[in-house]
């Protein structure tokens, strides 16, 4: 099975940077989204992130040329039609994931990868809504796409190992580690990371420390590159939230409850970075 082209479906930031490291590993990318200005939004991502790699001559301006023109855009999901490869990278929410991979299907010729970039939802619950469970899997990039090496592979019950074996080239291909593991909630990444983001809320609520100074301690004491708390407010609080819901009631045990400071920082909408406050203020 040989990936030739690849269809991205979202435009914001993770899938713009997925679309620029395909492009920029040779690959054939058809960017969608539901609106022009998302996309235009999302082009304008890509030519400053290629600029700063050309700035800092970890590329050349003709090789980012080149990736640039090999991104084309649409917003209709049938552009995706012939792609070998479809990589869904929208909003985390279920029911928008599900009607998605619905559509996907009914669009993609037989023999495509319908993909999903989800951070916690069930591979197995996104295969089902589409008539071919052995033809999907999990592609989760970590954040920001460009810099981040890991893309965590997740195989469905049903998926194929010659759908991995093809999705791990790809991944490879676009200079980056690929490690497969087993649908489950969380998957590895989340179900490790989440809890210990959630376990730095508990302390702050608790007063055993100030936000600086858990962030402190885990940097200096940890070699963390960033705080718990810090990361959370970069992650989104609510993105936080969430994960932490769906390993609670996936797993359904009690120590994966969010912490109630978690639960209120989200009503009262301070999400982190994205809103301007979190644990800390941003401008």
């Amino acid at each position: 099975m040989e990936i030739r082209s690849i269809a991205v479906l979202g435009a914001g930031q993770m899938g713009n940077g997925i679309a620029q490291v395909a492009a920029c590993a040779g690959y054939d990318v058809t960017m969608i989204d539901i609106e022009q200005e998302f996309i235009e939004r999302g082009m304008d991502a890509i030519e400053r992130s290629l600029g700063k790699l050309v700035a800092k001559e970890r590329m050349s301006r003709e090789d980012a040329d080149s990736a640039l023109a090999r991104v084309r855009t649409s917003t209709d999901k049938g552009a995706a039609s012939d792609c070998d490869l479809v990589i869904e990278a929208i909003p985390e929410i279920p029911e928008l994931k599900l009607s998605a991979f619905a559509e996907l299907d009914g669009i993609c010729k037989p023999e495509a990868i319908l993909a999903s970039n989800t951070s916690s939802i069930s591979i197995d619950a996104i295969a089902g809504a589409t008539s071919r469970p052995d033809r999907v899997i999990g592609m989760h990039f970590m954040n920001p796409v460009p810099i981040m090496r890991l893309v965590e592979i997740i195989n469905g019950a049903q998926t194929s190992d010659e759908v991995n074996a093809a999705v791990v080239g790809t991944v490879e291909r676009m200079g980056k580690t690929a490690l497969s593991c087993n649908d489950s909630p969380g998957f590895v990444s989340n179900r490790i990371l989440c809890p210990m983001l959630n376990e730095a809320i508990l302390t702050l609520q608790e007063g055993v420390a100030e936000a600086e100074v858990i962030d402190g301690i885990m940097k200096l004491g940890m070699d963390h590159p960033i705080g718990p708390l810090a990361l959370a407010d970069f992650i989104g609080l609510d993105t936080v939230l969430h994960i932490m819901n769906v390993l609670h009631e996936g797993l359904a045990d009690d120590k994966y409850a969010p912490a109630p400071l978690l639960v209120q920082m989200v009503y009262e909408g301070k999400l982190g970075r994205k809103s301007g406050q979190g644990f800390y203020f941003y401008e």
